[in-house]
């Protein structure tokens, strides 16, 4: 690996924004084009700037380019791979669609986004479609259990197109966790179902593009679609006052205590972090790959400045 790689010149804002955001993306094996390096940067520089700047790192030999995309490191495959990832989540987003159009039809969903890779317009070969949900307050975990039934009895079980792993309510659309992960994911949520509360949410995290000042906000995929809710709003009105409360506190402890008991080996600031399990919350992450990146990052950040 040449010298500038090896020592990167805090001293210059344009060189620390483009190696901040290509070492970012360096976890995940994915080269950038130059337009995706000013998306994704935490500049609010030009983006002729941070091209020229590009270039100037390749021609140093700083950094590298195939075929019009940049990366840290010498490895041709990671192009092969991200097109492969491309051509595939083609395939999936019409499937995350019909997905988003059934979740719309369970009780007390408002809002249906894709997160993970897929958002970001990329799927692995062992990859999954992974959804962030917003749900009526007092109702979460009500709406989360009903759609994880469904998935184990009629998906059996089935993760791949079906991954509901993030719950948050109407009352709190705020993401606690505030970090350039938790930024990258919130920013890149692709909005299926329920725009309004999508624009609610991104007023209420306006601190994500505090780290990502150049990233767009994002529309729905396809035109607005009337759908019938004939029986969820009667299961909502069925569900409205104490059954429903008693329902969603009793599944939010059975859920809780099924956790408690399957990761009773994790530590507990970990479990915290990574199932994160509130009245208004609901995450489920145990791999933990926030703390995985975000220690990663670190780590080649600090290697690399001066």
């Amino acid at each position: 690996m040449s010298e500038i790689i090896l020592s990167i010149d805090v001293a210059c804002p344009t060189t620390c924004a483009v190696m901040h955001t290509l070492l970012y993306f360096e976890f995940f094996a994915h080269p950038l084009s130059a337009k995706e390096v000013w998306v994704y940067g935490n500049s609010k520089q030009d983006a002729a700037v941070l091209e020229d700047k590009l270039n100037e790192l390749v021609a140093l030999g700083g950094i590298y380019q195939f075929d019009g995309y940049y990366q840290t490191k010498n490895e041709p495959r990671w192009l092969v791979q991200r097109q492969e990832a491309e051509a595939r989540a083609q395939t999936y987003l019409p499937i995350a669609l019909r997905m988003s159009k059934l979740m719309a039809c369970f009780p007390f969903v408002r809002a249906v986004f894709v997160s993970g890779s897929l958002s970001k317009g990329i799927v692995k070969s062992d990859g999954d479609i992974d959804y962030f949900l917003i749900t009526a307050p007092g109702r979460l975990w009500l709406a989360r259990t009903l759609l994880i039934l469904f998935k184990k009895t009629l998906l059996f079980n089935s993760h791949k197109y079906f991954c509901v792993n993030y719950f948050i309510d109407t009352a709190h659309l705020e993401i606690e966790e505030k970090n350039l992960f938790t930024a990258t994911e919130t920013v890149t949520l692709l909005p299926l179902y329920g725009q309004t509360w999508y624009e609610q949410f991104c007023n209420a995290n306006q601190w994500a593009w505090q780290y990502y000042p150049n990233f767009p906000l994002r529309s729905r995929m396809q035109p607005a679609e009337k759908q019938r809710f004939y029986l969820k709003n009667l299961l909502e009105w069925l569900l409205a006052g104490r059954l429903g409360t008693w329902l969603d506190q009793r599944c939010m402890q059975l859920t809780l205590k099924f956790w408690q008991r399957k990761f009773r080996v994790m530590d507990p600031a970990v479990f915290e972090v990574a199932l994160k399990s509130r009245r208004y919350v609901s995450k489920h992450h145990p791999l933990n790959f926030q703390q995985r990146v975000l220690d990663q990052f670190k780590k080649r950040w600090e290697e690399e400045i001066k």
